[in-house]
């Protein structure tokens, strides 16, 4: 749901966030328009644990970096783009340091985004190339509906292309998460 009174920035979202009556509120920016969502049902929470427990497990096992669950992503060069994904991951070297309170000034490596019956899929989409475009290098959009996951890179000649992949396969995240492999039966049982 979009709510537009003027352009805003992430420092304006930080602030709005932290005030009582917005605690349960999801904002995120696009081009300074705010938006916000509520927070998601079971399904989208039990799909996003899980999802993070076996990136992190793999990712801990592998010594190969860290992750986080709603957090705030800004790229560094744009105060008027912020998004929340539902599970990030960055590369070791890519890491923000622990103690970091606030929005995180650049995009993860990794960035799922696990659809609600309030997302549209477009929406998901345009977040996706938003994600590209700022140096996220694959985006997983997890459809519970049709129980499978769309995978978003940039293509060889810089435009985002996507493949589908179904609950009989399995996920990979190369090259961020080298050999890791999910397979989405575990995420979607019949």
């Amino acid at each position: 749901m979009a709510i537009q009174e003027r352009l805003y920035t992430v420092d304006d979202v930080w602030q709005l966030a932290q005030q009582p009556e917005n605690e349960l509120k999801h904002y995120f920016l696009i081009d300074g328009e705010l938006y916000w969502d509520m927070p998601p049902g079971y399904t989208h929470g039990r799909i996003a644990g899980h999802i993070f427990r076996y990136l992190m497990n793999y990712a801990e096992a592998h010594d190969l970096g860290d992750g986080s669950v709603d957090t705030g992503y800004f790229p560094a060069d744009d105060r008027h783009t912020l998004l929340g994904p539902d599970v990030a991951f960055f590369r070791k070297e890519n890491v923000p340091p622990a103690n970091h309170e606030k929005f995180v000034a650049r995009m993860p490596d990794l960035a799922v985004e696990v659809q609600s019956p309030s997302n549209s899929l477009a929406e998901l989409r345009r977040k996706a190339a938003i994600y590209l475009r700022h140096g996220t290098e694959i985006v997983w959009l997890v459809l519970p509906k049709r129980a499978g996951v769309e995978v978003w890179r940039l293509g060889d000649n810089g435009i985002p292309a996507s493949e589908f992949i179904a609950r009989d396969d399995s996920l990979t995240g190369e090259p961020v998460l080298p050999g890791f492999a999910l397979e989405l039966q575990r995420l979607f049982p019949r």
